[in-house]
């Protein structure tokens, strides 16, 4: 919190919504590295947010699909707002676990269900990018940068892309051997940076 107007009090959150609260879901959070440190603003106000310097962008969720973010760029959402932490090799096995390693989200990444407002962090700013909304795409998926990756809503998958030749051997190649490619129905959310968050 920066600044606020109104009349508003904040307290920690002790534990977790989505079945992660208590001493059993803190030891999960802690051992998937999505722990992280809230609190509750609560009253008639304004709050203005931000953390480093970073961009803020406000994510609304329509409760179509989750959104897939690391904790690390969840800055504020709406109290009504499902939080859960996925492990990446349920969704996709050994190759979501190296998804994981390659957008630098580890093993573990935090999802948010439901209806509400979500602030998330980014280097230079958030571009919001729809996967397969049919708009003259045909569906096609869409490459990611793995380092300028934010998250997703929706439903889609992604997956590791790699075009890795002779010029990436040694050391010739473009820089962009390894992309991530979602597909599905959704919005890819990324940062116009490859700085690493």
């Amino acid at each position: 919190m920066l600044a606020y107007t109104g009349d508003l009090s904040f307290a920690p959150v002790h534990g977790a919504a989505g079945g992660m609260g208590g001493a059993g879901g803190m030891l999960r959070r802690m051992v998937a590295g999505e722990q992280v440190a809230m609190m509750v603003a609560q009253g008639t106000g304004t709050v203005y947010y931000g953390f480093g310097g970073s961009y803020v962008t406000i994510i609304e969720l329509d409760g179509s699909g989750p959104l897939t973010a690391e904790s690390d760029r969840l800055v504020a959402h709406d109290a009504g707002l499902q939080s859960t932490v996925v492990f990446l090799g349920q969704q996709g096995g050994l190759r979501g676990a190296l998804r994981g390693a390659v957008t630098g989200q580890g093993l573990f990444t935090t999802q948010l269900h439901g209806v509400g407002s979500v602030a998330v962090l980014s280097h230079g700013g958030t571009i919001a990018i729809p996967v397969g909304a049919g708009r003259g795409d045909g569906g096609r998926p869409v490459a990611v940068d793995p380092q300028a990756y934010v998250g997703h809503v929706g439903q889609l998958n992604v997956d590791i892309s790699a075009s890795v030749g002779w010029g990436d051997a040694v050391g010739r190649g473009s820089g962009e051997a390894i992309r991530l490619k979602l597909t599905g129905y959704g919005t890819v959310y990324v940062q116009a940076s490859e700085q690493k968050f």
